[in-house]
């Protein structure tokens, strides 16, 4: 059985070097553009060159994240900058947009290529459309189940990469509109302002269903720590973890978690969790634990806060002036972050505590200790731990004196009126140099210790010697620097092994597309229900001939239906795509045609210009004319997601409203819900004038 994966997040250099000490098998980081997490650092392309030698000498792959959409005018930086990652030896980039996947195989037909899960991946169809397309992983949907995923893995080749431990975000990945047309922000793009982490009232009736818990979109963290068997077994072939915006102590707790745990259970058939780390973890960072979507859990929110609920340690048992008393229920150290939550939250730095009117670093269960206080603290409040200095420092202690090194076995051999040899191995590149001939020692001989001494000098090195071998003659003489110089070079040659020759190749794109007609200028309908129109030229109904984002199965699709996720077109290509598949660039509208799609429907995120420009190096580059729609009329659906707010609630007619009075639906179809805006969105442009075949208006409230 192939190991699974276990792959961590880097959103900066320490962090990736903290995952690769805990254990990683891979990391996944972004650059300054065109992935997932545009307000992080990021990477410079100099420290993607750095981070890609470093992980290769570990053994660790490096997967860069270009999952955002591209818009027109982005597309040949975008290319330029695939161009560079996989000149310089990446593993695999992650991609989003349909047009760039498209693009990218076949002008680097030698570059891997996986789905990120913002491709909204999440049924056989879709896996099996994305291994006909070259793509060599998919990264699941988070909501898809172990069932399901087991069903696609037998049924499928590809590499499955499922989440195993982070953040979840309410709506499937992919498909939130709510950053972008509540704050301008587009999650697509990279730049998710968190919406589904504010407060909001859930009503139904005009009465309010959660007076205290007011965070009813934000979800706990998942934690598949204790099912890692079931993961395993599953045979998926990578364990994603994510925190790319968590501190590198956090990465390095996670990873060496994960790494742990799985370790056991392919040496003991046993899952073992040391739960030591994962309380450790838990103060890092928390917004308590779920087993997901993964685990048919109905356990998703946490409603009470978005933010880190850290780790219960104590409780305050009486205050004066900006005093307070703790009773400790764990230790407690100089330097630890904590939150006090009471009538209201109170957060503190303990730069210093006393314990028996001591001043002291640190205090053990059961204890009291003094601190003091900005805010006046209700007695009786509960305290947590949110940060630990203690645990970063302990962190790096360990690394300092278990540092990650890669076992290597050395032979040496050295022969009267033979050329030195020495060969070394990591278990899979063998390097062998050769050195001056042997000559005899007329004084004093060179003895194998003298020899090993030398040899075993390489503490500056990735390496570490599991097994060495000295054959010599006796009475040799062989200057020492020249033993030195040997392991030197032997060992740089390994190194350029390890970090690998890139494999890059570059075609010319080609396409073959059909011409549609100009200026058919046709109006189309969405509704929630079977009344026909006769003012348009085509009617969709939902639950009839149109295909929800969220499709476990189908069985069938009629020609012209539209269909709203990309598995669909594994079934039926002669279909109509809705605007949930992210279409922002003329390569994306290519592609969809040449699969034999009839009609493209665009991305709600291309503005008028966005969409003249883009028709327009389509002409230029195609000599051929699109069949495009663009949503004229509509209340923005802002997010989709699995979560049965109808059933935790036990109500209908959900509403949510935000802090500024503002009412968003709740909708309930098949197995997802819809929350919809209650503004209409109508665009008075002139959409036919800039090459646009079809407009369409959405009606479903």
């Amino acid at each position: 059985m192939k190991k699974i994966e276990l792959l961590c997040p880097a959103g900066s250099m320490e962090a990736l070097k903290l995952a690769v000490m805990a254990g990683c098998d891979a990391v996944y980081l972004g650059g300054k553009s065109f992935g997932a997490r545009a307000f992080l650092t990021n990477f410079t392309n100099e420290e993607i060159v750095e981070a890609i030698k470093y992980c290769h000498l570990y053994g660790v792959k490096v997967y860069i994240t270009c999952n955002t959409l591209i818009f027109e005018d982005e597309v040949e930086d975008f290319l330029n900058y695939v161009r560079f990652l996989h000149q310089n030896n990446v593993d695999a980039i992650l991609l989003q947009d349909i047009g760039m996947l498209d693009l990218l195989r076949k002008k680097f037909p030698n570059l891997e290529i996986h789905s990120s899960t913002q491709m909204h991946i999440h049924n056989l169809d879709g896996v099996k459309l994305m291994e006909s397309l070259g793509v060599k992983r998919v990264v699941l949907a988070r909501e898809t189940s172990l069932d399901t995923i087991k069903y696609i893995k037998e049924n499928t080749n590809l590499d499955l990469e499922v989440f195993g431990h982070g953040s979840l975000c309410m709506s499937y990945s992919g498909e939130c509109l709510m950053s972008f047309f509540l704050g301008g922000r587009s999650g697509n793009r990279g730049e998710c302002a968190g919406s589904c982490r504010l407060n909001y009232d859930v009503i139904s009736n005009n009465k309010v269903l959660n007076p205290t818990d007011k965070y009813p979109l934000s979800c706990k963290d998942l934690c598949s720590i204790y099912d890692i068997d079931k993961l395993i077994d599953a045979g998926i072939s990578s364990l994603k973890i994510e925190g790319r915006m968590k501190s590198p102590y956090y990465v390095y707790i996670v990873t060496k978690l994960y790494r742990d745990t799985i370790d056991n259970y392919y040496r003991t058939g046993k899952v073992v969790v040391n739960e030591k780390l994962l309380n450790d973890l838990k103060k890092l960072f928390n917004r308590e634990y779920t087993r997901g979507y993964l685990f048919n859990s109905t356990d998703i929110i946490n409603p009470k806060r978005p933010n880190n609920t850290g780790v219960l340690i104590g409780k305050v048992i009486n205050a004066f002036k900006n005093n307070i008393i703790i009773k400790l229920v764990d230790d407690i150290h100089i330097g630890d972050g904590l939150r006090i939550v009471g009538s209201k939250d109170v957060g503190v730095i303990v730069n210093d505590f006393y314990k028996d009117k001591k001043l002291v670093k640190e205090a053990k269960k059961d204890e009291l200790i003094t601190i003091k206080v900005k805010d006046n603290v209700d007695i009786n409040s509960n305290v947590y731990l949110t940060s630990s200095k203690y645990i970063n420092n302990s962190i790096g202690e360990y690394i300092n004196k278990y540092p990650r090194k890669v076992k290597i076995d050395m032979i040496f051999n050295a022969f009267i009126n033979n050329n030195i040899s020495l060969e070394v191995s990591d278990g899979i590149n063998n390097v062998k140099v050769l050195g001056n001939v042997v000559d005899k020692a007329n004084n004093i001989s060179t003895t194998k210790e003298d020899i090993l001494l030398k040899l075993k000098k390489i503490g500056n090195t990735v390496y570490e010697i599991n097994n060495i071998k000295v054959n010599i003659d006796n009475n040799i003489f062989i200057p020492l620097k020249e033993i030195n110089e040997l392991r030197r070079n032997v060992l740089n040659k390994l190194d350029t092994l390890r970090i690998g020759k890139n494999n890059f190749k570059e075609e010319e794109y080609y396409i073959d597309l059909k011409d549609y007609p100009v200026n058919n200028e046709k109006t189309c309908l969405l509704l929630n229900n079977n009344k026909v129109s006769n003012e348009y030229d085509k009617t969709y109904i939902l639950n009839k001939n149109y295909y929800l984002p969220v499709m476990n199965k189908y069985n069938s699709i009629p020609n012209g239906s539209l269909v709203s996720e990309l598995g669909a077109l594994n079934i039926n290509t002669n279909v109509d795509t809705d605007y949930t598949f992210n279409v922002c660039n003329s390569y994306a509208v290519a592609f969809l045609h040449s699969l034999g799609v009839n009609k493209v429907t665009l991305s709600l995120e291309l503005d008028y210009e966005k969409i003249k420009y883009l028709i327009s190096n389509y002409h230029n580059r195609y000599h051929k004319h699109p069949n495009i729609e663009v949503i004229k009329y509509y209340n923005p659906i802002l997010m989709i997601t699995k979560f049965n707010f109808k059933n935790y609630y036990n109500k209908d007619n959900l509403f949510l409203k935000d802090r500024y009075n503002k009412y968003y639906k709740i909708l309930r179809l098949d197995n997802i819900s819809l929350i919809i805006s209650n503004k209409v969105i109508n665009n008075i442009y002139n959409y036919y004038t800039i090459g646009v075949n079809s407009v369409r208006d959405n009606i479903i409230l």
